[in-house]
């Protein structure tokens, strides 16, 4: 298998391997896989703009025409120098076209294959993933750890410093698509350009992700036990662009963060001090709505939850959304599960 493990991803992207000349990019963040196929295309030509030395395909041509491939990535340049052929994923199979690249991969060329979220038996990735010609970097939705080292890196390229604050609240309102978050992070430096320091208030002021509001208020709707809100909330979530798996997520995160905090209440200690406990720190407009979750459940009642929402979460992963059209209807009538059961407050 060559599937690239998460710590050799970077390294290879600055500097591909040439033993493995096509790389396929792939995962449910699109944003995150664009920029990594983007940067492995411009490490392979010299001139993007070019079009003798980067050629750019469709995989649903592909499918009708597979030998085309094989001839773009064994072209000789025209003028000499490097060349990478772009290809990007459809709707259409063409593992017809893949599978011959790889009985005959290119030395001259660098062939980049941008597709969507594709499960474990996709062809795609499985030719890919077993060929010694070819390296699969998957793309997965950024943690926190991974959105914390996304900002620290956008503010050290501002010459900025950001506030512990700032940044923790930063971290909550990014997410869910990595040229996205990427955007509101450049957009924040710019207006804090010339402080030196980027405060709490610049962050209010400016990150105004819709999604990532909504998944806020999805989420506190249902673990408050408020089922129309929480039906009325995920409309607006899916609205917005936001995913179903992203907001599976999202919940998963926060029965986490709940069942911690319910720990701390049960060990004796204040709701005030169970608040405090969440990482990032929980914005003055939802407190309200976490208190009444924290006294809806309880801790064991906030494990059955976790498992519940884990289960939900892992079936919408291994979905082939949006073909099977049933991501959306399944993670809704999970969220709402969790809204009843808030409201019988049973033991």
């Amino acid at each position: 298998m060559v599937a690239l493990k998460a710590q050799d991803v970077d390294a290879f992207i600055a500097r591909p391997d040439p033993a493995r000349p096509i790389v396929l990019v792939f995962g449910p963040d699109a944003g995150l896989v664009r920029e990594r196929a983007e940067k492995i295309v411009r490490a392979s030509v010299d001139d993007l703009r070019d079009p003798f030395a980067l050629a750019r395909l469709e995989g649903d041509d592909l499918a009708s025409e597979p030998s085309r491939l094989l001839e773009e990535a064994h072209q000789v340049p025209l003028f000499g120098g490097k060349r990478a052929v772009l290809v990007k994923a459809g709707s259409r199979n063409f593992a017809a076209a893949i599978e011959a690249l790889l009985e005959s991969p290119p030395t001259e060329c660098r062939v980049v294959i941008e597709a969507g979220d594709l499960r474990r038996t996709a062809p795609l990735r499985t030719l890919c993933e077993k060929s010694k010609a070819a390296a699969a970097i998957a793309c997965y939705v950024d943690n926190e750890r991974d959105l914390g080292r996304l900002v620290d890196e956008e503010m050290r390229d501002a010459k900025l410093t950001i506030a512990p604050e700032a940044r923790s609240s930063l971290v909550a309102l990014i997410g869910g698509d990595r040229r996205a978050s990427r955007s509101e992070i450049r957009k924040l430096a710019l207006y804090a350009h010339g402080k030196g320091r980027v405060e709490i208030d610049d962050v209010l002021a400016v990150v105004a992700d819709a999604s990532a509001l909504a998944l806020d208020a999805v989420v506190d709707a249902a673990f408050a036990g408020r089922t129309g809100d929480t039906e009325t909330q995920f409309g607006k979530a899916l609205a917005a662009g936001t995913s179903s798996g992203t907001i599976m997520y999202a919940a998963l995160r926060h029965v986490t963060q709940l069942h911690k905090a319910r720990l701390t209440i049960d060990a004796g200690d204040s709701s005030e001090a169970a608040l405090r406990s969440f990482i990032p720190p929980i914005h003055f407009r939802r407190q309200q709505m976490v208190q009444a979750a924290l006294s809806a459940w309880t801790t064991p009642r906030l494990a059955r939850a976790m498992e519940q929402l884990a289960e939900a979460s892992l079936n919408i992963r291994q979905m082939r959304a949006p073909i099977d059209g049933l991501a959306d209807p399944m993670a809704q009538r999970a969220l709402l599960s969790i809204a009843t059961a808030a409201r019988r407050k049973e033991r």
